[in-house]
């Protein structure tokens, strides 16, 4: 059983792009909360991976991993989560291998099976061919080029060999909002993170799932589950409220199907929404935690204690770029009392 005194904290971070923002503005605070989230203690700092999404600036998320890792010195950075069916197994491993190369020790790889985008713009990222490797293929590849000494063909003519990459060990991640991801990541004996941020309602049957497939191996000897949850503190539990509005907003568009920018807060949900959609967005999000100081103390630990979450990954998208990095100021405080 964990607690809120001995859980590490990290940061989800997808670049969100304000309306009337910029993609430039918004990876320049991408930079700025990375050197703040190091100062207050967290753990990692993820980057998640968005294609052809105007309200997001992470498409190339192992670009930004380095700029990120080079303003920063001991803070993990990573993927969450490198979309592998994008790109194939030699290239993740050749760009991961190089920056755990440049900042040895830090580099974290977390993979995901979604498209993160719509399947139009999926197919133009990666034309599918047939008789292609799936998602778990292509995991045990990624494995073989990073902890072993490459792949060979099937008649093993030819080696393939990730350099840099070879032998770097960078610690893999399985991803996911679902079961397939938990059971593979238990069978392997990965670390999982759960998408609770998101996709909150196969929170308790993934994480049981991995935690009763789970296989000791050279990466794991026991289950490691790190939670990711919609995250917004204040001073004030209004305040917090009001600023959450975003979020809501955020999430009733693409019910809508029209994804936009990060919208600033308003006093009153109820102009913008109907009881039907109020239903699906607060479905989406029931997990997330929103309050003042005692408030996000109190419910961080309920959900600790109800999912035996081994780290809490936080992901907040606030209008207000200071108001965003108090907010991660004060979960950071609050697990520390």
């Amino acid at each position: 059983m964990t607690n809120l005194a001995n859980t590490p904290l990290s940061v989800l971070d997808p670049s969100p792009i304000i309306e009337g923002g910029s993609a430039e503005l918004s990876l320049l605070n991408t930079l700025d909360l990375a050197k703040k989230a190091e100062q207050w203690g967290y753990k990692r700092f993820w980057l998640a991976e968005h294609h052809n999404w105007v309200g997001m600036a992470s498409s190339a998320s192992p670009v930004v991993i380095g700029r990120v890792a080079s303003v920063t010195e001991k803070i993990r950075v990573g993927s969450g989560a490198l979309l592998l069916s994008h790109y194939s197994p030699l290239s993740v491993a050749e760009q991961f291998g190089t920056l755990e190369t440049f900042f040895p020790g830090r580099i974290d790889l977390g993979l995901g099976r979604a498209p993160g985008t719509d399947q139009f713009t999926a197919s133009v990222l990666r034309q599918r061919i047939a008789g292609e490797p799936e998602f778990a293929e292509r995991l045990q590849e990624i494995i073989a080029y990073l902890y072993g000494s490459g792949t060979t063909t099937s008649n093993g003519a030819v080696s393939f060999h990730a350099i840099p990459g070879e032998k770097t060990e960078v610690p893999i991640w399985l991803l996911g909002s679902g079961l397939y991801s938990a059971k593979l990541a238990g069978l392997l004996g990965l670390p999982f993170s759960f998408a609770g941020h998101f996709a909150p309602g196969n929170m308790m049957e993934a994480i049981n799932v991995y935690r009763e497939s789970f296989r000791p191996s050279e990466f794991l000897q026991s289950p490691y589950v790190l939670l990711a949850v919609q995250v917004v503190a204040a001073d004030d539990d209004r305040e917090a409220q009001r600023l959450a509005t975003s979020m809501y907003q955020k999430f009733l568009l693409l019910t809508q199907g029209k994804p936009a920018p990060i919208q600033p807060p308003v006093e009153n949900m109820d102009k913008l929404w109907n009881a039907k959609e109020r239903k699906s967005v607060e479905e989406q999000l029931f997990t997330s935690i929103i309050g003042d100081p005692i408030g996000i103390k109190q419910q961080l630990q309920e959900l600790i204690l109800k999912t035996g979450a081994n780290e809490i990954m936080a992901h907040t998208e606030i209008f207000d770029h200071a108001a965003r990095l108090r907010s991660y100021e004060i979960l950071a405080q609050a697990a520390k009392k």
